[in-house]
């Protein structure tokens, strides 16, 4: 029976889906996977059993990506689970930065108790005043999941999108509207646009990314919106480009002390994915890839492993092994294979980065002498034996 361990509460909706087979565990020491949402993993020890992990959300900054590779721990996301959540917070950003709804209500509040505060309004309106995104250009960071939504709902609500993405895939290419003008340069929209929203993953490349140079060719008066992370802005560029005008308003769904308490930055709890929706839709998502991976060995969406799918394990034995991606791998397991006597019917190989995930479906039973033996193939991390 295949042990779980939820770090974070996990919506029933995806739990349920788990069958008979599973157990729902609190000791994570015996957790053969782990499903976690917000939980910071750096500093837990992972035990010497834990297969996979998978993240219900799409960033993985919480979860220590090289050292469970290195321990053959296959780590998941669910990119796209929570697009819509995050989209529709995205398009409220933008109307909070356009309007100073923020403003406005506060002053309501804490004028509720003016019988004549219905006279006042007209008065005080004049103060809370802002603009339309009715013809306004606006640029999109990150043609993922989420920044594809958005620049299609933005042009939708009558702005000129130009969208930028060097990587962008074939699926997010095949869902943008044709209206979207594809940018090359990002410079070109800092340069072009009055709005710009950021979506990309928080890497080495992209870390402060939004710095001092950038807001040097940004309009004057550019709104600035953030859903993906803190990181991608340096701080202390912002804090000056807010108060130099150079940037009218900051919207972020990540405060922190440098920037939550500043004037004209509306900075959210971490709200973009928190729907019930959206936590549904990753709870069924990393359950589903999780349930395949245990039983089948499968990967789809993992971050530190590449996408390997032998469908269902229909021969005596399955085995999947996590290793280096290094020359004559395969020419080792076959070997080992083939001086037991025991035949390969299928095979399947991928490779990402350092790392590669190897699948063999075998027609005669796999003893521990053969497993240890590809366990001890040096480059190899993890083996594991999954019955037809």
């Amino acid at each position: 029976m295949a042990k779980i361990h939820c770090l974070n509460p996990i919506a029933a909706c995806g739990l349920d889906l788990f069958s008979d087979n599973y157990e729902i565990t609190d000791n994570m020491g015996e957790a053969d996977a782990v499903l976690v949402r917000s939980a910071s993993m750096h500093e837990l020890e992972l035990p010497e059993g834990l297969t996979a992990i998978a993240r219900a959300g799409a960033g993985v900054n919480n979860i220590p990506l090289e050292d469970c590779a290195k321990k053959g721990i296959v780590v998941f996301n669910t990119p796209g689970a929570n697009a819509n959540g995050v989209k529709e917070l995205v398009v409220a950003g933008l109307l909070m930065a356009s309007r100073d709804l923020v403003g406005g209500c506060n002053w309501v509040k804490a004028n509720a108790e003016d019988a004549d505060i219905a006279k006042r309004v007209e008065k005080e309106k004049k103060n809370f005043a802002g603009n339309e995104i009715l013809g306004k250009k606006l640029g999109v960071i990150g043609l993922g999941a989420i920044g594809a939504k958005v620049a299609n709902i933005a042009f939708r609500l009558g702005m000129n999108v130009y969208g930028y993405d060097p990587y962008v895939s074939v699926d997010a290419a095949w869902s943008l509207s044709r209206h979207i003008k594809h940018i090359t340069d990002v410079e070109d929209i800092y340069k072009e646009c009055d709005y710009i929203t950021i979506h990309v993953p928080a890497l080495d490349s992209t870390k402060g990314m939004l710095n001092k140079a950038a807001f040097d060719l940004m309009k004057d008066g550019v709104r600035i919106l953030n859903f993906s992370r803190d990181t991608l802005v340096n701080d202390e560029d912002m804090k000056a480009a807010l108060a130099s005008g150079k940037v009218a308003k900051y919207v972020t769904d990540f405060p922190n002390p440098a920037m939550a308490g500043l004037d004209n930055v509306i900075a959210l709890p971490h709200l973009g994915a928190s729907t019930e929706e959206s936590e549904d839709n990753c709870a069924i998502m990393a359950v589903k890839q999780i349930a395949d991976f245990l039983e089948n060995g499968n990967i789809v969406n993992s971050v530190n492993y590449p996408a390997c799918d032998a469908g269902v394990c229909t021969t005596t034995a399955r085995v999947a092994i996590c290793h280096k991606n290094i020359p004559d791998m395969l020419t080792r397991f076959t070997g080992v294979f083939s001086k037991q006597g025991i035949n390969i019917s299928n095979m399947v190989s991928k490779s990402k980065g350092d790392w590669a995930y190897t699948i063999l479906d075998v027609e005669n039973a796999v003893d521990a002498s053969s497993e240890a033996e590809l366990a001890a193939v040096d480059g190899v991390v993890k083996v594991r034996v999954i019955a037809g």
